[in-house]
């Protein structure tokens, strides 16, 4: 799943549902139910994500969402290999973009 948005240190919430075209009650319950994801709240409590954040987030809706996992399945998945989903998610993202710039390539053609 490829991910349109700006660099930038902090997103805001809805900023995130929209590019995971999902609802901000689903980015706050994942917020809940996995440890991996700390926004940074500000003085009115809004939640700002990092780009760390956001990483961990395509992680889980990856495993969720496109595999089918369970919450508690992702969980697990997540303790026991966090470093092997990351290195072949960080893969899959390089991928994806590849593919992308030449699709636009071909476009233009």
């Amino acid at each position: 799943m490829h991910i349109n948005l700006p660099e930038k240190r902090y997103y805001k919430i809805g900023e995130v549902a929209k590019a995971f075209d999902v609802n901000t009650s689903l980015i706050r319950f994942w917020e809940k139910e996995f440890d991996v994801i700390k926004p940074k709240k500000n003085a009115k409590g809004n939640r700002l994500f990092t780009p760390n954040d956001i990483v961990n987030f395509k992680l889980i809706f990856n495993l969720v969402k496109e595999r089918g996992f369970t919450l508690e399945g992702a969980k697990q998945k997540l303790r026991q290999h966090s470093e092997t989903i990351m290195t072949s998610h960080e893969i899959i993202t390089r991928l994806e973009s590849v593919k992308a710039a030449l699709t636009a390539i071909k476009n233009q053609l």
